[in-house]
């Protein structure tokens, strides 16, 4: 398993090593010690799992408060996804910037988001399975918290325009970066 560190260190690109033969391929989906050494110590206490059929499906971008605020290790089991993470501790020399990974299900490739950070993804292929280990809190909606996908102030580059994109209600009118209180 591989462990690299992205654009904003805290955020990790984990690659897991498939053995294959004529039967197909086995793989390690998660090593609490490999991670550990590359220091992601969090507990997952919670595992996630959603389902999106159409493409262009935004959602996100989310995080929780404090003291129910949660680390992120996602991965796509069907489909792909441009998997982003906004950096929302205010104190963080990376402070409003992002980091964007394809996961799909054929690279298997993983993105550990920590506590501190908005998170969401967009599916690029319809029928999109996926999964994610959580730590920290469980989920709490008075704790729930979302910021604005498409937020010209971040600089994401989605896959899909607004017109085209599948969004929830409550993502539709999410705040604007510059409009968030202290988080983090």
């Amino acid at each position: 398993m591989q462990v690299i560190d992205q654009a904003i260190p805290a955020v990790k690109l984990v690659i897991p090593k498939r053995h294959g033969d004529a039967r197909g391929w086995f793989s390690e989906t998660y090593r609490a010690d490999i991670l550990a050494a590359h220091g992601v110590e969090d507990h997952f206490i919670q595992d996630n799992q959603s389902f999106s059929a159409q493409q262009g499906t935004v959602r996100g971008l989310h995080f929780q408060r404090h003291p129910f605020a949660q680390a992120k290790l996602i991965r796509v089991l069907a489909g792909a996804i441009l998997d982003v993470a906004v950096d929302l501790r205010r104190d963080s020399a990376t402070y409003g910037r992002h980091v964007a990974a394809r996961l799909d299900a054929e690279n298997s490739h993983q993105l550990y988001v920590p506590i501190g950070f908005g998170h969401g993804f967009c599916t690029l292929e319809p029928d999109t399975m996926v999964a994610y280990k959580v730590a920290g809190g469980v989920y709490s909606p008075e704790h729930d918290g979302n910021l604005l996908w498409n937020d010209p102030d971040l600089g994401i580059d989605w896959p899909v325009s607004e017109a085209e994109a599948q969004l929830s209600a409550k993502d539709k009118v999410a705040p604007r970066f510059a409009d968030l209180p202290p988080l983090f």
